[in-house]
């Protein structure tokens, strides 16, 4: 049979469009999710006995 050049054209268009859609979406959805900083504990850090450290 004969092939229409314009059903040919409109078909590698149609194509091209869908994948870059989907090269798109997926570039979208493919992402890292930031997790927040733990906070400081309560006292800074210091000995919860008040003592001198490891003396």
């Amino acid at each position: 049979g004969v092939i229409d050049p314009a059903k040919v054209t409109r078909a590698a268009l149609q194509n091209a469009a869908s994948i870059a859609a989907l090269l798109l979406t997926t570039e979208a959805l493919v992402a890292d999710k930031p997790e927040p900083e733990p906070a400081m504990p309560p006292g800074g850090g210091m000995d919860p006995m008040g003592g001198m450290g490891g003396m």
